[in-house]
């Protein structure tokens, strides 16, 4: 088994600027985004096989039935979430890890949950070898968060979810917003979600969006079948 090698050449920072000039063309105006997604290297997020359309606004498989958002949808949620540098984020949804790496780019402090262990080990690694940031990953359900590092400043899901959990929300900060897609399989609402008193909370839409669903539990890594040898005849 060979080893990746990553790679960011003039080539790769070329794409990268015509992708920030194709966001700023469809809305994205927030400078600190934009500038996140011309430095991380999206191509070290997909899969070798997709390696030349890493910096094509469109969603990638990356495995496990998964995929890694379109830069459009990644660079609207940073944006929607209105965090600071040194805002504590929750991230549901590890997925590829370059939506903690933009986020981490930006100065957050992001721990992040990943239910599928496959990718886990695949994305801790990748993150742990370049340093974007603050990055703590999590192999965990997102249903239950994350309540012995919280509460949270922002709360991101990257999956649509059919309803929110109480959970999530009781580990915002008073003050502190969720962005999460609601809705069906096929497609799904983006609402920020605030938290203004301990029970008060108020949504916004903010536009329609599709993800993969959010489901529960963790799904654990297959181990290797070994044949049992026969015994001597």
């Amino acid at each position: 088994m060979t080893t990746r090698q990553y790679i960011d050449d003039y080539i790769h920072i070329g794409h990268r600027r015509r992708l920030v000039q194709a966001l700023r063309e469809k809305g994205i105006k927030d400078e600190a985004v934009l500038g996140a997604i011309g430095k991380v290297p999206r191509h070290w997020f997909v899969g070798k096989v997709y390696e030349d359309r890493a910096y094509e606004d469109r969603a990638l498989p990356i495995g496990r039935e998964q995929t890694i958002s379109q830069p459009y949808t990644v660079a609207a949620q940073s944006a929607w979430l209105r965090a600071k540098p040194q805002d504590k984020i929750l991230e549901i949804g590890t997925g590829s890890g370059y939506q903690a790496a933009v986020l981490a780019t930006m100065g957050m402090r992001v721990y992040t949950l990943e239910r599928q262990e496959d990718l886990y080990v695949k994305t801790n690694t990748l993150l742990g070898q370049h340093r974007f940031g603050s990055i703590r990953c999590f192999l965990k359900d997102g249903f239950k968060g994350l309540p012995a590092y919280g509460p949270f400043d922002r709360i991101l899901l990257t999956a649509g979810a059919a309803h929110v959990p109480a959970v999530l929300l009781s580990q915002l900060t008073i003050g502190g917003s969720m962005i999460v897609p609601v809705g069906g399989d096929h497609t799904q609402v983006m609402q920020r979600i605030t938290r203004h008193a301990e029970t008060e909370f108020r949504s916004e839409e903010l536009g329609a969006f599709r993800f993969v669903p959010f489901k529960e539990g963790l799904v654990r890594r297959a181990k290797p079948v070994t044949k049992a040898l026969r015994p001597p005849s």
